[in-house]
Order: C-alpha cells, then sequence, then structure tokens
C-alpha cells in the first residue's frame, strides 16, 4: 500500500474531481488516473464511480477514505515524533462548532492550544447548520442538542440552558412579554437550520409544557447576525446562555420569562467513528473539555 497513493486519493475525493486534486499536487491528468487505478487494482475493487461531470464514492470507496485518514494522520504524528521529539505534537486538526459558540468559547481555547503547539495547523470551521462531519473530514465537533447519527462517537461537555432575551430599547418601545403566549405580539429573530424553521418555541412553567409558534420578520442561518440583531433592538432571540450570557451580564440585553425556562439539551463533542485519534486530537479535546468545566 503505497501512502502517496491514499493522500492523492484524499486529495481527490476532497476537490471533487481528479484534475483539480491533480492541480493541487502538481501531477498530470494522466498520472492520476494512473495511480488512481493502481490502488483499486491493490484493493481489487471500485472506489469512485465517475462520470463527465462527477465522481461518487462506492461503499468500498467511503470504507478506504474513513481509513485512510486516519493512517495518514497517524503516519504524519509518528514522522512528527521521531523528527520533532515524543513530546512535540504537530499536524493538521479540523474543527466544526456552531458560530456563536466557535467564537465566544472555541476559539480562545484554539488560540491558547496553538501557543502552547507552534507545529500545530487548527482549521475551524463554523457553521450553525448540518454538517456530515465524516465527508468533510472533521477531527472534532462541538454542537448543541443530542446526537442524531448514531455511528459517531460524542462526549458531553455541558449542559445548554436557552434563554428569551431582548434589549433594553426593544423592550422600551414594545414592552415585556410576561408569559409564554404574548411572544405571539412580538417580533422575534428566528434561526434556520437547513431546512428546519426555528419558530416553534417550547417552555414549561413547572407544571406542563408550552409551545408558542413565533414569527418575525428577520431570519437568518448565523446565530452570530440573530445575536446582532437582539443587542441592536430588533426583536426577541431564543439563544443559547453561552451565546449570550455575557450580555446579559453586562446589561446589553435582558433575560425574559424568566420563569418559563425552555427545556436543556446539551453541549456535545463529536468525532468520527474510527476507534482511534492522533494523539494531537486527544490533546486539544481534553483542553475543550477542561474549557467547559471551567
Amino acid at each position: 500500500m503505497n501512502l502517496n497513493n491514499l493522500t492523492l486519493f484524499l486529495r481527490i475525493v476532497e476537490k471533487g474531481s481528479l484534475a483539480a486534486a491533480g492541480r493541487e499536487l502538481g501531477l498530470s491528468a494522466t498520472t492520476v488516473s494512473e495511480r488512481l487505478a493502481v490502488l483499486e487494482a491493490y484493493y481489487g475493487v471500485t472506489l469512485l464511480n465517475r462520470t463527465t461531470r462527477a465522481i461518487s464514492l462506492t461503499e468500498e470507496g467511503r470504507t478506504l477514505l474513513d481509513g485512510a485518514r486516519l493512517v495518514l494522520s497517524e503516519a504524519e504524528e509518528l514522522d512528527s515524533r521521531v523528527r520533532l521529539g515524543a513530546e512535540t505534537l504537530s499536524g493538521p486538526i479540523r474543527v466544526s462548532a456552531t458560530i456563536d459558540l466557535g467564537r465566544t468559547t472555541i476559539q480562545p481555547v484554539i488560540d491558547e492550544f496553538i501557543a502552547e503547539n507552534p507545529q500545530i495547523t487548527i482549521e475551524l470551521l463554523l457553521a450553525d447548520g448540518y454538517i456530515n462531519i465524516v465527508d468533510e473530514g472533521i477531527d472534532i465537533a462541538v454542537r448543541f442538542g443530542t446526537l442524531n447519527d448514531s455511528t459517531l462517537r460524542a462526549r458531553t461537555l455541558s449542559e445548554n440552558h436557552r434563554v428569551v432575551c431582548a434589549s433594553p430599547d426593544y423592550i422600551e418601545r414594545y414592552g415585556t412579554p410576561v408569559k409564554p403566549s404574548d411572544l405571539e405580539k412580538h417580533n422575534c429573530l428566528l434561526m434556520r437550520f437547513g431546512r428546519e424553521l426555528d419558530n416553534v418555541w417550547n417552555f414549561c412553567d413547572g407544571v406542563k409544557d408550552v409551545q408558542v409558534s413565533v414569527t418575525g420578520n428577520r431570519i437568518a442561518n448565523d446565530g452570530r447576525l440573530v445575536h446582532d440583531w437582539c443587542i441592536e433592538g430588533h426583536g426577541i432571540a431564543l439563544k443559547s446562555l453561552w451565546d449570550v450570557g455575557a450580555d446579559i451580564q453586562t446589561g446589553n440585553l435582558v433575560r425574559l420569562l424568566e420563569e418559563y425556562s425552555p427545556p436543556p439539551s446539551s453541549i456535545q463533542m463529536l468525532f468520527p467513528p474510527s476507534r482511534t485519534q492522533p494523539r494531537r486530537v486527544r490533546e486539544l479535546a481534553k483542553k475543550l473539555v477542561e474549557a467547559f468545566e471551567r
């Protein structure tokens, strides 16, 4: 098995074409095709379905993709430990997080981790919508809510409490809702997660659960934008306390409907389904756990 051919295979999948992978690695189209053919001949299977417009992974190709990422990552770590010393961490890490959480909590951990390990390269990908961490080659993903994909491994970092909040200016102009149903008369700032619009807000008054369908004139798939709109007084938002806690403390935002708490969820750290991780990924994961514990 040639590690260079595995690297080429990864590039083809990541770039979406043989030509693009060849350009990045400085290889001709003929060389790329020949080396892919060698890899398929070695395993005796077809790894990619190829048409004139696109490529797609076969089931065997998907299995090889997962394994190749692990093998290449471990080979790179071994090379670094031999050249730089056993205690030195080096190499790339790809991290995915929601936008607000990535900026407020994940970024400081990454800054500290790189300062301690200058041979590390971290790519932080911020998005509030769904992301396939296997297809995107993500090493660590931090997400709100429960795990839907049973093939992934997960570790709960913290409880996630959501709060209803608005700016003092908005409250002065439009008044304070005193019960969840009052939100139907207010302009609410809504999040879209892929195809799902988060316009049904759940509450509990200590006895029974309450659902309210809310509306508003501003919708975004970016939690930071909803946060900024709320600060600017454009409406009422339902946000994670991790995102707006500091603003509530400073008075930039006011917490509303405190006696009607939205049900808590969790913040989870997700990993691809492979059993082992490079040491650099394990050490960054440990740093993230410590940060949330603090």
